[in-house]
């Protein structure tokens, strides 16, 4: 029987921060998971040291910027270990209220067990130091560019400040700081099977508070509480910006809509909901194992009006023309960060270029299966032009059977140029761009 300590809560924060940014390049939440389940955290220690992880993880940029003051050049000649422990200290002190005298001397046991005397007396002294000073924040003048202090004031590469600041104009500041704050929850109710109304009231006694969503009649905000996947399929967690490409698609009742890129299903199962049994549904999607997933999910959601075919959406598409085709294409994901604590940290600048050279092979293959007065919806969960509007602007130039289509008047304050921009972190929103396109009558 082992004698070793039980893990503390800061234990497993440093083990997550360490495979996070270790040779295997773990996703946080996945390393989060199995860390917590073996130190057989509690729920307030779990809650704590996700927060302390996932939120160190994001905030790395600006936690190296606080931090240089006091290590200055030793930063060099420090074991990465001891690096992440003050790291994870400095995490404490500026934005958790963990209390002062348990920040410092949890977090220098931390150092103890990672390293020897000296480097511990060095985190004790760091962390005493900063408590001492007043906070600094970042200022235009310290850095050689906007991008530079935009970045490292909201802990972000400043090439993403940079598709921040270019996408989102006016509510640049906004976005920025608010993907750093906790993502907006939400679900989608299957009107299959119950009503939105009903939802919420059973919701309400189990202790979750919802309110409606302003633009998407299916989905509720989850206000306080926390749930997953309904077991009978009454509904399922879904962001209020996911759900927004298929509202505005607005498949209806007896029409045959195309899912390209349908990966599990979440758009999928919203589209059948909506149809209420009636029409056709073809779900395309390449990867075997979410094909597989997606159509167990249609069984789950009582939807028997889709079909799934597992293959290349350019390519494996039926040859029947469809009232309308949802294109929630692959893409960088920059507007999902809030989400995934180290996804800012393994994105490209280069990734959006790459990708959309796929979207627009994608969009002219959506445009071959529209009907004539049918429509497409074209979204992507990005904050860079190149897949968003470019890939749009590009394919009506080449194909003027194609015009943007009017939005519905409740999406005016996400209008830009025809097109809906939802602002990644306000509000806790995903960031997402969408736009509807219709393919004019034939003559």
């Amino acid at each position: 029987m082992s004698d070793a300590p039980k893990a503390t809560a800061r234990d497993v924060a440093f083990d997550v921060v360490r495979d996070v940014f270790g040779p295997q390049l773990r996703g946080a939440q996945a390393a989060f998971d199995v860390r917590a389940r073996r130190a057989g955290l509690d729920a307030r220690d779990r809650r704590f040291a996700a927060e302390l992880a996932y939120g160190s993880i994001k905030q790395r940029r600006r936690i190296d910027w606080d931090l240089g003051p006091y290590i200055g050049d030793r930063r060099k000649s420090l074991p990465a270990a001891i690096l992440e422990v003050l790291r994870l200290g400095a995490y404490q002190v500026r934005f958790m209220s963990a209390g002062e005298h348990a920040a410092v001397s949890e977090t220098v046991n931390l150092a103890w067990r990672h390293g020897h005397r000296g480097t511990a007396g060095l985190v004790n002294a760091v962390l005493r130091r900063m408590l001492a000073d007043e906070p600094r924040e970042p200022q235009p003048h310290e850095f050689t560019s906007e991008l530079d202090f935009l970045g490292t004031r909201h802990s972000l590469p400043s090439w993403m400040a940079g598709q921040f600041a270019q996408s989102y104009e006016r509510m640049r500041d906004a976005a920025l700081a608010g993907v750093n704050a906790a993502p907006q929850h939400a679900l989608t109710v299957n009107a299959l099977m119950a009503s939105r109304d009903a939802v919420r009231v059973e919701l309400e006694t189990r202790g979750i508070v919802t309110s409606d969503s302003a633009f998407v009649p299916e989905s509720l905000i989850v206000d306080t509480g926390a749930l997953g996947d309904d077991p009978d399929g009454r509904f399922w967690l879904q962001g209020e910006a996911a759900a927004m490409p298929v509202d505005l698609l607005a498949p209806k009742p007896g029409e045959t809509v195309l899912d390209l890129c349908a990966g599990r299903g979440n758009k999928t199962l919203q589209i059948a909901s909506r149809m209420g049994g009636q029409g056709h549904i073809v779900a395309v999607e390449l990867d075997a194992a979410k094909a597989r997933v997606l159509a167990g999910r249609l069984a789950w959601a009582g939807a028997t009006n889709g079909a799934v075919v597992c293959g290349d959406a350019r390519e494996a598409v039926p040859e029947s023309r469809a009232d309308a085709v949802l294109l929630d294409a692959p893409c960088s994901g920059t507007g999902v960060i809030g989400r995934h604590p180290e996804a800012r940290w393994r994105k490209r600048p280069e990734d959006g270029a790459e990708l959309a050279r796929a979207q627009a092979e994608l969009l002219r293959a959506a445009a071959v299966r529209t009907a004539s007065g049918g429509r497409i919806a074209y979204s992507v969960c990005s904050s860079d032009p190149r897949e968003c509007a470019a890939v749009v602007d590009a394919f009506l130039a080449a194909d003027p059977s194609f015009v943007r289509a009017p939005l519905p008047d409740r999406y005016a304050s996400f209008e830009r140029a025809g097109d809906v921009v939802v602002p990644a972190g306000v509000e806790g929103r995903d960031g997402f761009y969408i736009a509807l396109l219709t393919r004019r009558d034939a003559a």
